[in-house]
């Protein structure tokens, strides 16, 4: 029996394994919503905002590995997916987007809401195509969704209202979806050359990242075969930090005096499925190798001495029997002893205090001791990506995402969304910026109307945190990063979710149990320090000049009050 292609549509997806649709409802969309309406195997997830949507259909991929799709009506619906999407394609989401267009008749004639997909989309995607006739389907939907689960990252399909009507009379082309991936490594020519210079070099770092993932066995083999400190990307920190004796830390600019030390003073360094973006990082004068599954990743950070393309796991298990064992561990050891005392410096910022706002390492902590074991974390960028970063204890089974490629406010609590609709068992935190969440604040609707037990932990500090941090780095006053907040708690009740307020450190712990114990959702506004400093691992004579400059400024203008209060929380204690 013939089919129309929105029904087509609904029928592949469903064949993928597609469990939900995340996407705000509009007339261009009726066909498809509808056809979801009658099938009632694929659930419609409505949001407040599309760009909420988007972010939550990236959660979700990154989370399961799994296609997700989100969609948008015409012009400015699905426009507003556009950020979110951004941030699931540099995070190598696998996610299909479904762009509504205008009736097909009026396209090419400015009519009411038309703007071009194709054009939009093209820069946040590895592929982006029009269905204009029912005989590009299914090829067409096909290919973007294989396309999106190989390459690991955006497809969109745009679709007019009255094309999805069509009948397909021809399905000829059609065949199963093959979502499978072959498996990779260099030759062993490239091995033995990788080998030959392990064996050459004395002090070994490997710098992690996320195409570590599924590899943590191996890696621990490896590192202790080379007596080799382990140093983590950001993305990197999931797959990586737990259960692992050779780990000295994070390294960057939120991360730690160790993990930098340990990457400057190899002689080889070993970048394992990482992006590692900051070229100032990098040791000046160790040789680098790289191994990443995208050879165009390859040298685009740093010169490289060998360059190889492959899956991490695979190629470790290959490499280890080409390699010699390293007895000296002197390097280790003193790269180990620097990590356990960043430690303790860093756990010291992270101890309660009675009475005083609350540190936002304090918090965090406090929300890494009591959460669950295989807790889903999201984070916001800016100062609550710096405090998950250092206090979040990445246990086996737990998991972070943010924005961390893409960069962009307002992340956390729509990822949330999508984390806890993928996994409706598992405990999600949002640590959301005050910023952040102000940004995207209306689809903490979309956790009430589908009661997802989501907890909404507020860093509310009144400003734009780091924003207001890089100010003052370089020697300028904070301007316009403040924030004139309302009462998040009790906006939350007035919704009808559990809202707590938290003024003082000796009332966090029980206000987190309160919050993790109760079976709905919740928000936590917790007041923190506003001048707080995430101190970089080291300070150039740049920073610590310009920082001196500010401080002078701010006395100048008569704001001594704040110079005291950032001298008192981040250096006297």
């Amino acid at each position: 029996m013939s089919k129309t292609i929105a029904a087509k549509l609904v029928e592949i997806l469903e064949q993928a394994g597609v469990t939900h649709i995340h996407g705000v409802v509009g007339d261009s969309l009726n066909g498809i919503t509808d056809e979801l309406r009658k099938s009632g195997k694929i659930k419609w997830i409505h949001y407040r905002h599309e760009e909420a949507a988007a972010f939550a259909a990236g959660a979700e991929a990154q989370l399961t590995g799994k296609l997700a799709v989100c969609a948008g009506s015409c012009g400015p619906g699905n426009m507003h997916l556009i950020n979110g999407l951004y941030d699931a394609h540099r995070s190598n989401a696998p996610v299909l987007a479904i762009a509504a267009q205008i009736p097909s008749e009026q396209i090419g004639t400015s009519y009411f809401q038309e703007t071009r997909p194709e054009a939009l989309f093209r820069e946040c995607s590895y592929y982006c195509e029009t269905i204009a006739s029912a005989k590009q389907m299914p090829r067409v939907l096909q290919i973007a969704i294989q396309t999106a689960i190989s390459l690991k990252g955006v497809s969109i399909v745009s679709l007019s209202g009255d094309v999805a009507m069509q009948t397909i009379d021809n399905d000829e082309l059609e065949h199963p979806l093959f979502l499978n991936r072959p498996l990779t490594r260099p030759s062993d020519t490239d091995l033995k050359e990788l080998a030959m210079l392990i064996d050459q070099a004395e002090a070994i770092t490997l710098l992690c990242g996320a195409g570590c993932a599924g590899a943590h066995d191996e890696l621990i083999t490896l590192a202790g075969l080379l007596s080799s400190p382990t140093v983590h990307a950001l993305r990197g920190k999931e797959y990586v930090q737990y259960d692992n004796p050779f780990d000295v830390g994070m390294t960057g600019l939120i991360g730690m005096a160790s993990g930098n030390h340990a990457v400057k003073n190899c002689d080889l360094l070993l970048m394992l499925g990482t992006d590692f973006p900051y070229k100032e990082w990098y040791p000046d004068g160790a040789k680098i190798v790289q191994i990443d599954i995208r050879p165009e990743r390859l040298g685009r950070r740093c010169k490289l001495d060998l360059g190889l393309t492959g899956d991490i796991g695979e190629t470790i298990k290959a490499l280890i029997p080409l390699v010699k064992a390293k007895t000296d561990a002197l390097f280790l050891k003193d790269c180990q002893a620097r990590y356990k005392q960043n430690r303790i410096n860093l756990d010291k910022r992270a101890a309660g205090e009675t009475g005083k706002l609350i540190h936002p390492e304090y918090l965090t902590k406090v929300l890494s001791d009591q959460a669950e074991p295989d807790t889903i974390f999201t984070a916001d960028v800016g100062t609550p990506t710096v405090w998950a970063a250092r206090y979040l204890d990445m246990k086996k089974g737990r998991r972070l995402i943010g924005s961390f490629n893409h960069g962009s406010m307002a992340s956390a609590m729509p990822q949330a969304i999508g984390a806890q609709l993928a996994f409706p068992e598992r405990q999600v935190i949002s640590l959301s910026g005050d910023g952040g969440f102000a940004m995207m604040m209306g689809d903490i609707l979309t956790i009430y109307q589908y009661d997802l037990p989501v907890k909404l932990i507020i860093y509310n500090n009144g400003s734009l945190g780091f924003v207001a941090m890089e100010m003052k780095v370089i020697g300028m006053p904070p301007f316009g990063t403040e924030l004139k907040n309302p009462d998040f708690a009790k906006m939350a009740e007035a919704i009808g979710i559990m809202g707590i307020r938290v003024e003082n450190s000796e009332d966090l712990p029980a206000a987190v149990a309160k919050a993790l114990a109760h079976k709905g959702p919740v928000l936590i506004d917790v007041l923190t320090n506003p001048t707080e400093l995430a101190m970089p691992p080291q300070i150039n004579f740049d920073e610590a000049k310009g920082f001196g400059i500010y401080m002078l400024r701010q006395t100048l203008l008569g704001d001594g009050a704040e110079v005291w209060d950032t001298l008192n929380t981040n250096f006297l204690k």
